[in-house]
């Protein structure tokens, strides 16, 4: 693919900032519960680049947690935005709608897998979408319960919490999360999980804690985003849809961060040969500005009545104009294409890397949402979340953002926006490749 953003050169402003500045002012400002990954401050952003206030220049490999699959400010996504705040930039769609609103429904309902009748509603944050896809399920189903994954993510509200099957540092100290909530073992096999025990799970729970007629929906992510990565076979999902089938269960998908082409295809549910009967979706829908949404079947969708769904800056006129021009750049440069070919690039470097050094346990991905899982040990048995920090902290100090994740933390992978020059995705894996060499030996 020839890459078609432009390479801007900017003349960094002298801001007398410096990013340590920064952090004491963070510190002494910001709750103590809003993390910091890395202790960088950003003064702008292009494509796959951002430089700090101190003017050093950084490739990123996290892009936002999957949030800038078309890279930082692209030209389009720029233009829309601009043409949308020169004519409003907010109603509330409840009171007065727009196209831009209707149009990215109609849009997605033709790009979420699934061949029948489908609506969408949109709304601002990937746990909304989460949340609302859980009320639509309980109201279409009469049914309470839903069933969700061990180390799986859904989000950081009091709901979606209660999905998420992860505790530190989501839940850390705030008691028991909202009920009706039960955990089933996402297929795992280098920690030991089968995809018979997957089901087995479920089995068990219909037997221990909740009958079949109990439950609203299973949630899940086709590839598990903080969670490690791991993958949700195409047999495991045809498996799952039967069961929900057999029960009277609906299947959602949350695809907040598998969406808007990161897995080689628009979603990843493309991939498993079923569809969900509900479809979450957010991050890189629309480049970089706050917007989700789920799409479902029609009747399903139309199970709350009017006024049940919204908010009030769900589906903003911004946010929607941006979202139309990711789904214009995804079919003029190719981005689902593209996204195969960085993932293959990756997933080859890795796998390089992995012959190399025996503390990598695995690599593993689905197009270009690709990590490795670190382990003290050769036997890949005593996970390595220290290693792995190390990795972070050695890249950034030689210009490459690069993210952690895992049930232990030792999880290193790699988010690059889609539209990277194939020259700046091979230097930072050359950067990569140096932390290792570093820090674990030649």
């Amino acid at each position: 693919m020839k890459n078609t953003v432009q390479k801007i050169n900017y003349e960094l402003a002298d801001s007398g900032l410096t990013n340590a500045e920064m952090m004491e002012r963070r510190n002494d400002a910001v709750a103590r519960g809003v993390g910091a990954i890395h202790p960088v401050f950003v003064d702008r952003a292009e494509n796959a680049t951002v430089w700090d206030v101190e003017g050093r220049e950084y490739t990123d490999f996290s892009g936002g947690i999957a949030v800038l699959n078309t890279g930082h400010v692209h030209p389009k996504v720029k233009e829309a935005v601009s043409a949308q705040l020169d004519a409003f930039s907010h109603t509330c769609f409840m009171v007065l709608g727009y196209e831009g609103y209707v149009e990215v429904c109609e849009r997605l309902n033709a790009l979420v897998p699934g061949d029948f009748r489908k609506k969408s509603a949109l709304f601002t944050s990937g746990s909304e979408a989460v949340e609302n896809a859980v009320k639509v399920a309980r109201a279409h189903t009469n049914r309470a319960g839903v069933i969700a994954f061990t180390s799986g993510y859904h989000g950081r509200t009091m709901a979606t919490l209660a999905l998420t099957g992860k505790v530190a540092p989501y839940s850390v100290g705030m008691g028991l999360m909202p009920g009706a909530v039960y955990r089933a073992e996402y297929p795992c096999g280098i920690h030991g999980i089968s995809e018979d025990d997957g089901l087995d799970s479920i089995e068990r729970i219909f037997r221990n804690d909740a009958e079949p007629s109990d439950i609203a929906a299973i949630l899940l992510e086709p590839v598990q985003g903080e969670g490690g990565f791991y993958i949700a076979s195409p047999s495991f999902m045809q498996r799952l849809r039967a069961l929900c089938d057999r029960y009277g269960i609906l299947l959602i998908a949350d695809e907040v961060q598998t969406g808007a082409g990161r897995t080689g295809t628009f979603f990843a549910m493309e991939q498993m040969g079923v569809a969900a009967d509900i479809t979450a979706f957010a991050k890189s829908i629309a480049g970089g500005f706050p917007l989700s949404g789920i799409t479902g079947r029609s009747e399903i969708m139309d199970a709350i009545p009017p006024g049940g769904l919204g908010g009030t800056y769900a589906g903003s006129p911004i946010a929607c104009a941006a979202s139309l021009a990711v789904l214009d750049i995804f079919e003029e440069e190719n981005l689902v294409e593209r996204s195969r070919e960085v993932g293959r690039i990756i997933t080859e470097r890795l796998h390089v890397l992995s012959d190399r050094y025996p503390c990598i346990g695995e690599v593993r991905g689905l197009g270009a949402m690709v990590a490795m899982e670190l382990f003290q040990d050769e036997g890949h048995t005593r996970p390595d979340a220290d290693l792995t920090g190390k990795i972070l902290s050695a890249a950034r100090e030689k210009g490459l953002i690069l993210l952690s994740c895992g049930t232990y933390g030792n999880v290193v992978r790699i988010l690059v926006p889609l539209t990277v020059p194939d020259a700046q995705l091979h230097q930072g894996l050359d950067l990569l490749e140096t932390c290792f060499a570093e820090q674990v030996g030649a």
